[in-house]
Order: structure tokens, then C-alpha cells, then sequence
């Protein structure tokens, strides 16, 4: 996901966060540290066989949309 974020934002590379910075972060937007440092993966099962349609599937171009629409600095992603 990280990766993801950094090619829609345009950053070259990313800085390691050890796990006490996460912890003080989970604290500030008042959630579990857990939820930041495991891996979930879920799928929209229920959503889809109800006939919802995302507008976007896939992260990255969510992502992209989000740095655009907000007139974030970014540089184009490749595909």
C-alpha cells in the first residue's frame, strides 16, 4: 500500500517507521496499534452480489484520484 502511495503522491522513496512511532500515531487518531501493523485482507463479497460498483477497483488508481482531486503535489504514475 505504501508503494502505492508514494507513486501517486510522487515521492522516490520511503523512510522505515519503527513500531513506537506507530504507537504514538494509533494513540493520536485514537485506534489500535494492531490495526496499523497486521495485514487484513477483505473482500467486498456482501457489497458486490448486492450490486454495488466501486469507482475504483484497484488502489492505485483510488489513490491517483485522491491526489488529483485534492491538488496534491504529485508527479504522473506509470502504468
Amino acid at each position: 500500500m505504501m508503494a502505492s502511495l508514494r507513486r501517486a503522491v510522487g515521492a522516490s522513496f520511503g523512510l522505515p517507521m519503527p513500531r513506537w512511532m506507530l504507537e504514538i500515531g494509533s494513540v493520536a487518531i485514537r485506534t489500535e496499534t494492531e490495526l496499523v501493523l497486521k495485514s487484513r485482507w477483505v473482500l467486498p463479497d456482501r457489497v458486490l452480489r448486492d450490486g454495488y460498483i466501486f469507482a475504483h477497483p484497484d488502489l492505485e488508481p483510488a489513490l491517483v484520484d485522491i491526489v488529483h482531486t485534492r491538488n496534491l503535489p504529485n508527479t504522473p504514475v506509470s502504468s
